[in-house]
């Protein structure tokens, strides 16, 4: 298993990381579900590195993954910010100071729920992110400076979602533009939250929902960060 370690504020973290078939590629930081670094989110580093793209996957659990929604409720509440930043922050540099096979100046960040918010957290507190990918944002603790985003963002929300309603997500995307934020969001009819997860664990999966998203978010990628 292509697990790494890397240092991260004068300790270590840890990760999950996926280079493509060929030798180069751009960077891409994937910041995981309230579930933890799981299987699901391995198989996104795959994908993306089936695309073309250096993917990493940090452990910002700091430990094994939970199948358990109370569990991961509780996770993710007790997630500490400053922690997460760091870890994030180690892990774009790592991507692109210390891998000879990741091109550019710049990686990309996509998340899912939990990591939807923490990909725009991300890219508004480390200038290494030149791009953002937000499946269904989730981020219960607070907001980051969206003027400090410098890059573009591209949000997936599906019309179905229980946990985000298109009435927020749109409170999000014109708040995120009157930061000065060039911010497109693309909405799924009749896709619930955690539409894009194959592993089914809450029920939602949508197939076309997740192909169509899966093709916009590589196309993205490909635009802003090939060069």
């Amino acid at each position: 298993m292509p697990e790494v370690r890397f240092p991260s504020n004068g300790g270590e973290a840890t990760g999950y990381l996926a280079h493509p078939t060929v030798a180069h590629g751009p960077g891409v930081l994937v910041l995981q579900e309230w579930w933890g670094l799981d299987d699901h989110i391995r198989s996104i580093c795959d994908r993306l590195a089936q695309a073309g793209f250096v993917a990493l996957a940090p452990d910002l659990y700091h430990g094994e993954p939970t199948t358990a929604p109370d569990e991961a409720q509780q996770r993710m509440m007790a997630l500490s910010m400053d922690q997460a930043t760091t870890d994030m922050r180690a892990a774009a540099a790592y991507l692109l100071t210390e891998l000879d096979s990741v091109t550019g100046e710049h990686v990309a960040a996509i998340g899912f729920c939990l990591g939807g918010g923490l990909a725009i957290w991300a890219a508004a507190t480390c200038p290494l992110i030149g791009a953002t990918v937000s499946y269904y944002y989730v981020m219960p603790h607070g907001k980051p400076d969206f003027s400090k985003i410098s890059g573009f963002v591209l949000g997936h929300f599906g019309t179905a979602d229980e946990f985000v309603s298109v009435p927020q997500a749109e409170a999000l995307l014109t708040e995120l533009r009157a930061a000065g934020v060039a911010t497109t969001f693309e909405f799924y009819d009749g896709a619930g939250h955690a539409f894009f997860n194959d592993t089914n664990r809450l029920g939602t999966y949508d197939a076309d929902a997740a192909t169509r998203s899966w093709e916009r978010t590589v196309a993205f990628l490909h635009e802003h960060l090939d060069g």
